[in-house]
């Protein structure tokens, strides 16, 4: 679906991440209308709830597939297009998420994930740098979303406590985006965490 927006063409394709021949039609389409691409922002990915023992192969490797899968497979045809078009090369910003480096309790499929997201952040600002593809990552905590309404109840501790948490607006993570978004393609926002300030991230645990 094609429409205006504020004077701006924009192009909608529902896409399933987690299969690659869906992610080339996105691909295809974006560059069919828009000519060239200068922004990748890999940010689809979902949780599996449950105990770690109690979890399903099939819950398992529905989170792989989209949280990092579906990353990878957006990366590599952004790779394609970036590395030819011109002028040539462009930006990919990788959603991380706080649990790139801390796991919550219960969280063992979605923190795997976003710990492996790190490494590909890593491997792929190295293996773009010949084609002049910037490749950072975004660490977001407590951002006020349908995923995290359930922190106004409480949600589960370390310690095995139940506790609310502090959340922030989903607009200072749209923010955080832009300003690294803007940054020209010989500067690199490598990692930025942007997080609810009072929620319990640095000393959980």
């Amino acid at each position: 679906m094609e429409g205006k927006s504020s004077g701006s063409r924009t192009l909608v394709v529902p896409t399933d991440v987690s299969d690659p021949a869906s992610v080339q039609a996105l691909f295809a389409r974006t560059t069919e209308t828009f000519g060239r691409l200068d922004l990748l922002f890999n940010n689809a990915g979902i949780g599996a709830a449950g105990l770690l023992e109690d979890l399903s192969v099939e819950q398992w490797k529905a989170v792989v597939d989209t949280n990092l899968t579906g990353s990878f497979l957006c990366t590599q045809e952004a790779f394609k297009i970036m590395k030819d078009q011109n002028p040539r090369g462009g930006r990919i910003i990788n959603n991380g998420s706080i649990s790139a480096h801390t796991p919550r309790p219960n969280s063992a499929p979605y923190t795997s994930t976003k710990h492996a997201i790190t490494g590909l952040t890593k491997a792929t600002s190295l293996d773009g740098r010949k084609y002049d593809i910037a490749c950072g990552q975004i660490d977001i905590g407590n951002a006020a979303t349908p995923m995290t309404e359930r922190m106004a109840k409480g949600v589960p501790q370390p310690n095995g406590t139940t506790m609310i948490e502090p959340t922030m607006d989903v607009e200072n993570v749209a923010n955080a985006v832009i300003c690294m978004a803007r940054m020209p393609l010989d500067t690199n926002v490598l990692f930025m965490t942007v997080m609810a300030n009072k929620m319990p991230f640095v000393g959980r645990g």
